[in-house]
């Protein structure tokens, strides 16, 4: 924001400190209104033809744009993805314990990324990747909802889980 002497206008659009509009001004008038209050011309439209300017204290205002700054990102949720790799033959142990995994991540807040890599010939049998893959997700559907269906992508095919959505 362009305040006071930085304004380059030499008309502007004033606005008193009430929110009333007072008209167009010379940059000096306007300055000179704004001193007599105590404040400060703040450019608030600079892209107006002419520019519309604000009496206002700039520094309370800085502070309450801090604040609520502060306030949005302090709401914000980062959400990270969590990967599992699987193997196209895993054992029930094996997928028991990943699968676990993969509902702890995903109560936790966090999506999942599940893949399951082809070695070897083992990429003739892609439809026993998808139906690990889908197990998986039917075994996580109390916690999750898929948020992409299996596809393949090079020697892997990877789902993504996302948390569900809290009431």
């Amino acid at each position: 924001m362009i305040v006071n002497e930085g304004i380059r206008a030499q008309q502007v659009r004033l606005i008193d400190q009430n929110g009333e509009q007072l008209g167009i001004k010379t940059k000096a008038e306007a300055l000179v209104i704004a001193q007599n209050v105590g404040l400060d011309l703040v450019m608030v439209a600079p892209g107006a033809k002419p520019p519309v300017c604000r009496v206002m204290d700039y520094g309370k205002f800085r502070f309450e744009q801090q604040k609520k700054d502060r306030e949005a990102r302090k709401n914000q949720k980062v959400i990270s993805i969590k990967e599992i790799r699987l193997s196209p033959s895993i054992e029930d142990h094996d997928f028991n314990t990943k699968m676990r995994n993969a509902k702890k991540f995903l109560e936790k807040g966090d999506k999942v990324k599940v893949s399951v890599r082809f070695r070897g010939r083992a990429i003739t049998h892609s439809d026993l990747g998808r139906q690990v893959l889908e197990k998986l997700a039917e075994e996580c559907a109390e916690v999750s909802v898929v948020e992409a269906r299996p596809k393949m992508e090079g020697r892997s095919m990877f789902l993504v889980l996302a948390p569900k959505a809290e009431k």
